[in-house]
């Protein structure tokens, strides 16, 4: 690797002239890298060198060619160069910053006198040679520019001071490729890293932001050009063995040769391969024999550029005076004939100009207000770091460059995938985007071209280690296995897992149904609950219906008969005025059994509880002036008479007064707290039941609890005069109608509460209708009976008779 020590000369610029000698120390078997390369250097001596570093020296020397050419940039001022070559070695870069530092002996025709020249360090391209470079000349605030150097932790600003690059941190670079894995839904990949600064704090943050994006790493080796081979052959049995179809590598050159060079040995392929920006577009890499393993990747790189002239000087640079030699022409194309995709080199040009703006406004002394200051070279220590730091320029591109507080530039990066063309070659297509500099949400941007996967496939690969789960079901962690790693779970029920929610299927939580709905057979998508009330379609509600339009039936028919047989002594003992209004209230009584049918309205649920309170009120009041009645009427002392007239107003007040409590209680129960249709969502899990909610328990159990004290009245009266004369004793069938009547709301009560959904409104009709029907059968069918079956018994001497022995 190569480092580039800066160096001002006070010569004179002359037309199309550069007065400025270069020298470079190295290791004796290098060559010395500037322009003339001697014609003698055999073909396996270029196969030594680090060709793309090669490309990175000429175009620093083309970058300081072009700004030593121009007059508005360092007027009468040259740049001068050193080049070191550490070999990748961090001793030798320790040794390369030392002699830099230290001065070296230059030849020129003009030469500054003073302190050492040099102003500035290019290098290096590896992260640890950089950080040793860096921490040896921090010190001595001289400015050290990489054009490669990533790992994030030269942003310390306490620790590297005096660094700056061109190119972005790796703090980015691994948070873009873990937004990449999880956008293509990889969440079990592999991972190996070089085991250095790059790769070990780039493989860190990746593995961090990557876990909690939901990604699990099967297996993370670190490997290093250094290793034995046994050492790189266990690595690559680690990747076989593996699962996952993803191998994610953040890798150096370095380490990408010796990796690659076992894998091809061991004839891995298939995998998806992710790669860094050290490798991804390493053009001697893009071979048929290599693109058989790599073919497909994808990764992040820095933008390409376009250098104007950059081209045609590299190919000045070529055995040019042996054109007969194929084979060197060959590889002379092989290392400059995709100088039109730069990335790297651009970054070594921009990082020339940037030293060349700031050594320029520092000699320029340029002051906060614009203002400058003419001094002479040599009159004092130039402050370079400062002016670069705050250096803000535009390229010929377009591109304006310029360093954050830590010394890094913005970070873009390209997305390129290997594809092949027309031809077989492979090429890098960009096919997405990264900026930094975006919102969260717009940082990461595809294109539209089409994706070619691993082996050339045009089908994107699965790496996950368990199957998303199938809708409806949930993901469950297997003991000791990453979270990644689970088995599915049908979702309990009234919970959901769909395609169409905008969640992970692979979550370990399904989704609440709202409480109005509720999942369907396969737990795929949520549904409204059934509804359930009590509906006259149903059998049951069409049987209740039958029973009540049966009681209000017989309940007319008796009433016309008495209306026919009116004048009858038994109709008439009957006391007709009672009889016909508790014939009229038993109607009711049927008839409001209908309202508690029907799906609950505001009207329906007022209706029904008051209905069944005043005309339940308004039958107790009848039975019970009848039982006084009958009570009254065996007190007289001339037996026969009808019931004595005096007692008609006391039976009229008396059922108007005890209806017309029922009907105060039922009133404040309205005004106060009326009851309302209600949704009861808990009761039942899958199903909501559309019931009246009471309002007020008081005023329910008020209104039930006034028919039960008037029923209790009557129940005593009645028998207390069940001995009365049998021809006309009516209290013994009024006492029977009453046990019936009281025997069904006793169990009413606890079969109300018990009951469930439908089934509670159910009971409540029944308990009605089974008390009515108790009530008309108990009071009237003996009657009935004689009318019209014994109608020799309907006679006053009859009805008297026994009555008449019984009071003498």
């Amino acid at each position: 690797m190569l480092i580039f020590g800066f160096l001002l000369l006070c010569s004179i610029k002359t037309k199309g002239e550069t007065k400025v000698n270069c020298s470079m120390i190295g290791k004796p078997e290098y060559p010395l890298l500037y322009q003339n390369l001697s014609l003698s250097l055999s073909l396996s001596l270029f196969l030594s060198l680090n060709l793309r570093e090669f490309r990175f020296a000429q175009t620093m020397i083309f970058a300081i060619e072009e700004i030593n050419s121009k007059a508005s940039l360092l007027p009468n001022i040259s740049i001068g160069y050193q080049i070191f070559d550490s070999c990748g070695s961090t001793l030798a870069s320790m040794r390369s910053s030392m002699a830099l530092m230290n001065g070296q002996e230059l030849t020129a025709e003009h030469i500054c006198s003073g302190k050492t020249a040099v102003k500035a360090i290019i290098g290096e391209s590896e992260s640890s040679s950089t950080i040793v470079l860096s921490r040896a000349t921090g010190p001595f605030r001289i400015p050290v520019i990489s054009h490669f150097a990533t790992c994030a932790c030269l942003s310390n600003r306490k620790q590297f001071p005096s660094f700056f690059r061109t190119i972005p941190s790796d703090f980015y670079q691994s948070r873009a490729l873990a937004q990449l894995v999880k956008h293509f839904g990889w969440t079990w990949v592999g991972a190996v890293r070089s085991d250095n600064d790059y790769g070990n704090n780039g493989m860190a943050t990746f593995v961090e932001v990557a876990e909690r994006e939901g990604v699990c790493i099967e297996y993370s080796e670190a490997i290093s050009r250094t290793n034995s081979k046994e050492k790189i052959a266990k690595v690559v049995e680690v990747i076989k063995k593996g699962t996952a179809k993803v191998l994610v590598a953040f890798l150096a050159q370095g380490e990408m040769d010796v990796l690659l060079e076992e894998i091809i040995g061991q004839n891995v392929t298939g995998l998806q391969w992710v790669g860094s920006e050290s490798w991804i577009t390493a053009r001697y890499l893009a071979t048929k024999f290599v693109s058989k393993v790599l073919g497909g990747a994808v990764g992040f790189t820095i933008s390409k550029s376009k250098i104007p002239g950059l081209r045609e000087f590299l190919l000045k640079v070529n055995p040019s005076q042996n054109p007969s030699n194929a084979l060197l022409r060959e590889f002379w194309e092989m290392a400059f004939g995709y100088v039109s995709e730069l990335r790297i080199s651009n970054n070594v040009y921009k990082a020339i100009y940037a030293i060349a703006y700031a050594l320029h406004n520092t000699l320029a002394c340029k002051t906060s207000n614009g203002a400058t200051e003419n001094i002479t070279c040599g009159t004092k220590d130039l402050i370079v770091m400062h002016s670069l730091q705050n250096v803000n320029f535009t390229m010929a591109s377009g591109e304006t460059i310029y360093f954050d507080q830590n010394g890094d530039p913005t970070a873009r990066y390209e997305l390129v995938n290997w594809q092949k063309n027309g031809a077989g070659e492979t090429t890098f297509i960009t096919v997405g985007h990264y900026d930094a500099s975006l919102p969260s949400e717009q940082q990461f941007v595809m294109n539209s071209i089409n994706i070619v996967w691993a082996g050339d496939s045009h089908t994107k690969p699965s790496s996950v280690c368990s199957e998303s789960c199938q809708p409806g079901f949930r993901q469950a962690v297997i003991k000791g296995r990453p979270v990644c790693c689970f088995e599915c779970l049908r979702c309990p029920s009234g919970e959901i897992k769909s395609y169409a929610l905008f969640v992970f299927l692979d979550s370990a939580e399904c989704i609440k149904c709202p409480l109005e709905h509720w999942s369907n057979e396969n737990h795929s998508m949520c549904v409204l609950k059934k509804v359930e009330f009590l509906s006259f379609e149903e059998n049951m509600g069409i049987l209740l219906t039958a029973f009540s339009l049966t009681g209000v039936s017989l309940t007319i028919a008796v009433a016309l008969m008495f209306y026919h047989f009116i004048d009858t002594p038994l109709v008439k003992a009957s006391n007709t005025e009672l009889s016909f209004l508790l014939l009229f209230s038993l109607s009711l009584c049927f008839l409001c059994s209908l309202t508690f049918i029907g799906q609950p309205t505001e009207w329906s649920c007022m209706l029904r509880h008051t209905a069944f309170g005043i005309t339940f009120a308004l039958c107790m009041s009848c039975v019970l002036a009848r039982t006084i009645a009958v009570v009254m009427a065996f007190k007289t002392t001339v037996p026969g008479t009808s019931v004595p007239q005096c007692t008609l107003p006391l039976q009229r007040i008396s059922v108007f007064f005890c209806t017309f409590f029922q009907v105060i209680i039922c009133t404040l129960w309205l005004v106060l707290a009326p009851p309302i249709p209600y949704k009861n969502i808990t009761h039942s899990l899958d199903t909501i039941i559309l019931e009246c909610d009471l309002g007020s328990a008081i005023g329910f159990w008020a209104v039930l609890g006034y028919i039960g004290l008037l029923s209790v009245l009557c129940f005593i009266l009645a028998f207390l005069a069940r001995k009365l004369p049998d021809n006309f004793n009516e209290a013994k069938f009024i006492t029977f109608s009453l046990l019936i009547f009281c025997a069904v709301w006793i169990t009413f009560i606890p079969a109300y509460v018990s009951s469930p959904g439908k089934f509670t409104v159910a009971v409540e009709i029944f308990a009605i209708l089974a008390s009515s029907f108790g009530l008309l059968f108990c009071i009237f069918t003996p009657k009935c009976y004689i009318i019209l079956l014994k109608p020799e018994q309907n006679t006053r001497k009859h009805i008297m008779g026994k009555t008449h022995n019984k009071s003498q």
